[in-house]
């Protein structure tokens, strides 16, 4: 049996990827690395710490290593007194920055329709209750 809807049919086996890369993807930060690193072929840690405003490096840390391990991102360390890490997309992330730039697209063009769907609902709430 497959999960379906009108727009996407998905098989029980496929379903786990999905929530996983939805996962992935819904994760506060990750968004944001994946964009610093379609700006530039490749970053320092540093670097994406600037480029990512506000995140910790805790927090930079386990979205790297995450993106990493699931094949997105490629870490490459040169044997240099300090050690120097350099990180960039993989080829399979890079084919992330279409589907990820139409999404950004979608919700900058539709976001003062569900803003202002969101307060009709709210309104209508607070009538029920």
């Amino acid at each position: 049996m497959s999960v379906t809807n009108k727009l996407v049919r998905i098989e029980p086996s496929q379903c786990a990827a999905v929530d996983q890369l939805v996962a992935l993807l819904g994760e506060k930060w990750t968004l944001l690395v994946l964009g610093a690193l379609t700006k530039e072929p490749t970053l320092r840690y540093n670097d994406l710490q600037r480029a990512v405003r506000g995140i910790s490096q805790r927090m930079l840390t386990l979205r790297l290593r995450k993106l990493e391990e699931n094949g997105l991102l490629k870490r490459t360390v040169f044997a240099t007194v300090p050690p120097r890490v350099d990180y960039e997309l993989t080829p399979l992330g890079r084919t992330l920055i279409v589907p990820v730039r139409a999404l950004l697209h979608w919700v900058i063009d539709n976001r003062a329709a569900m803003a202002e769907t969101r307060l009709k609902y709210a309104k209508a709430r607070k009538k029920t209750a």
